[in-house]
């Protein structure tokens, strides 16, 4: 018995020390994670240095949170896609053009739909400040029309934001 009693008090040791090590650096963790995020959202927003989230209450059930940069926002969207629901980081300056655009989450059919992730079909939105409809100022991903105009209404919908369109305009719905 006495044998298994200094290796059993070994491991709770090592287990709490390691436990001890993980809630110890998960503080550091949070702050890189931030810190990552506040870049990501300079690089959609440039001219923009700090950001901060606020309490979004409106009517477009598109937008899941919205971050107040210097010179603009981050619009965070989820719309429903092909295959799954599509998020999006989209910048959008104060004056309603889009800045730039980052796909968070896009899990499309593989050769289709994934294109819609992709800067050749993403750079149509860029310098955006109206709504915008596939067909006339987006070009759609052959093959992937619902993908394609999925993030158009991620992107209609974060400059509705901004410019203060009504969403019961129909500015941020498509048949699809």
């Amino acid at each position: 018995m006495k044998k298994f009693i200094k290796p059993a008090a070994v491991l709770v040791i090592a287990a709490v020390i390691l436990l001890g090590i993980r809630f110890g650096l998960a503080g550091a963790a949070s702050a890189s994670a931030e810190a990552a995020m506040q870049d990501v959202y300079k690089q959609l927003l440039p001219g923009s240095t700090s950001f901060t989230e606020e309490e979004y209450s409106g009517e477009d059930a598109n937008i899941t949170a919205v971050y107040k940069g210097d010179d603009g926002y981050i619009i965070e969207t989820t719309t429903a896609g092909y295959v799954n629901d599509i998020v999006l980081l989209t910048g959008v300056q104060n004056d309603g053009t889009v800045s730039g655009i980052l796909p968070v989450r896009i899990q499309e059919t593989f050769g289709l739909g994934q294109n819609a992730g992709k800067a050749a079909f993403l750079g149509q939105f860029l310098g955006i400040n109206s709504e915008a409809a596939v067909g006339e100022e987006i070009d759609a991903v052959t093959g992937a029309t619902v993908t394609s105009k999925a993030v158009t209404k991620g992107v209609n919908s974060a400059v509705a934001f901004v410019t203060g369109a009504d969403v019961s305009s129909g500015a941020t719905e498509w048949e699809g």
